[in-house]
């Protein structure tokens, strides 16, 4: 099992960014202007991060045309952001999903779309094959793997 407390200082540091660009900017404006602005604070900060970093699908062993774009990725920390009413499954397997394909071992779903900033750490444990839910200190909380299942209406 990995220890995810090595990643704390750099997850701290992230949300730190995105509470400051949610208090500058307020919530509900479009997901890119967050992105953007979350970029320019983490920059601003000495912190190395790339926008929309193309994530490769594989099928055996044939890469796909197709490929995911991550809002942000700081070294090892998948930064995935939305701005919805609040955040449901969904938002939460894509998150996932680009875990799985990386192998990072940490993401961070943000959410600017309501009143307070919302946050959830996860952490990939490879050998499982699955995420999990971390608390403020990078510790596991419990098996937050969804139900792949979820209503068309959710999304």
């Amino acid at each position: 099992m990995k220890y995810f407390d090595q990643y704390k200082d750099d997850a701290y540091r992230i949300i730190g960014a995105a509470m400051k660009v949610h208090s500058e900017l307020n919530w509900g404006l479009l997901e890119q202007i967050y992105q953007e602005a979350l970029y320019l604070e983490l920059k601003e900060q000495g912190i190395e991060c790339v926008r929309e970093k193309e994530i490769p699908c594989y099928y055996k062993h044939y890469i796909l045309d197709k490929k995911y774009k991550a809002d942000l990725v700081a070294g090892d920390i998948i930064v995935e952001l939305k701005s919805v009413k609040e955040l449901n499954p969904a938002h939460r397997a894509q998150l996932f999903n680009y875990l799985r394909l990386t192998k990072k071992p940490v993401g961070i779903l943000v959410n600017f779309g309501a009143s307070s900033l919302q946050g959830e750490r996860y952490a990939f444990i490879e050998e499982e094959n699955h995420c999990v839910l971390l608390d403020k200190n990078m510790n596991l909380l419990f098996d937050s793997d969804i139900d792949w299942e979820y209503d068309i209406e959710d999304k």
